[in-house]
């Protein structure tokens, strides 16, 4: 039998004012297992530091594509942003993530949150009540196992009694989209991890309410992962229609609309989104224009990017050119 031991925490919990390519990451797309794994071995290749993967409703595993792009790495950082909360029991996805730290140690980001309200009820067939408190006990029972080997939580969701083999010091970061889960965030998690969210947005309402919360409870603000789109492109109609065909989707989610709503940019009732709304998420133009505009987000007080490519004439090349500028930064 295998002894508990403790690890030191790793270094890349919170990476804040380091070099810019260690503060930018890539969205890798997860539908073919085979083709994802190839391409984290190409970004790390390019010289990216951090990818980022969505766990998609019946698309391929994601933490059983980073088990196998962990063996054909070295380096590079594998975080999910995210992995739903309600198919999986938290044991579960401890035991997964620890499978992963014990594959690639320290190399793991688990991003993890309760998805959305017609996936999890009308596909899974989940009773989607309160996800916030869902996601605290979660939270609470991933670090207590992942971080001190022992679980002993009696909740209104979960009762969990376990003891782990070992611990690993895996950072646990949490979905974020309007401000009780920015709060959450800054109360329990070691990063926030919100999608399609406007800067505006993040920095007038996100970033104070995770501060505000971090500070409350006698924290250091975890890392907010500012979700950002970029199309390699100078064609701005075509980087406006790109843009509207990739994320039209998520206009006509209830989370999703809310919070563009009050982020000021309020959806059409059929879900449509507005021009300004569109322009307020991607970033295009030329290398120069894209990577300055990387720099100033960097300076408002992002902490980190989540980038995710917008392809608008060829995909393969584009995804190549944003690897490499991410990797030159």
């Amino acid at each position: 039998m295998q002894d508990k031991t403790v690890e030191p925490t790793p270094a890349i919990q919170a990476i804040t004012g380091g070099p810019a390519r260690e503060r930018v990451g890539l969205v890798v797309n997860g539908a073919v297992a085979s083709r994802a794994v190839q391409t984290i071995v190409e970004a790390e290749a390019a010289g990216v530091r951090q990818i980022w993967m969505t766990q998609m409703p019946l698309a391929p595993e994601t933490l059983s594509i980073f088990a196998a792009a962990a063996m054909q790495t070295s380096t590079i950082r594998l975080g999910s942003a995210i992995v739903p909360t309600y198919p999986r029991h938290p044991l579960t996805m401890a035991a997964q993530a620890l499978a992963i730290h014990d594959l690639a140690p320290g190399r793991l980001r688990l991003g993890i949150g309760p998805s959305h309200r017609p996936t999890m009820e009308g596909m899974y067939g989940f009773k989607m009540e309160k996800p916030l408190e869902h996601l605290r006990e979660y939270v609470e029972i991933l670090h207590a196992g992942l971080w001190q080997g022992k679980i002993e939580h009696k909740g209104r969701y979960f009762n969990v009694f376990a003891d782990l083999p070992r611990t690993a010091r895996i950072p646990i970061l949490v979905s974020t989209l309007r401000a009780g889960a920015f709060k959450l965030a800054g109360e329990i998690s070691d990063g926030a991890l919100p999608w399609l969210c406007p800067i505006p947005y993040l920095l007038k309402t996100g970033l104070p309410v995770l501060r505000q919360a971090a500070a409350e409870q006698g924290r250091t603000p975890p890392p907010l992962v500012a979700h950002v789109l970029v199309a390699m492109s100078e064609d701005r109609s075509a980087v406006t229609s790109a843009t509207r065909s990739q994320i039209s989707r998520y206009g006509k989610l209830p989370f999703y609309a809310n919070m563009f709503a009050d982020a000021g940019f309020p959806v059409a009732a059929d879900g449509t989104m507005s021009d300004d709304l569109i322009s307020s998420l991607v970033i295009s133009g030329s290398h120069i224009e894209i990577v300055q505009r990387f720099s100033e987000l960097l300076a408002s007080g992002l902490d980190e990017l989540l980038v995710l490519p917008v392809a608008v004439h060829e995909p393969d090349s584009e995804l190549t050119r944003l690897a490499q500028l991410i990797g030159q930064l």
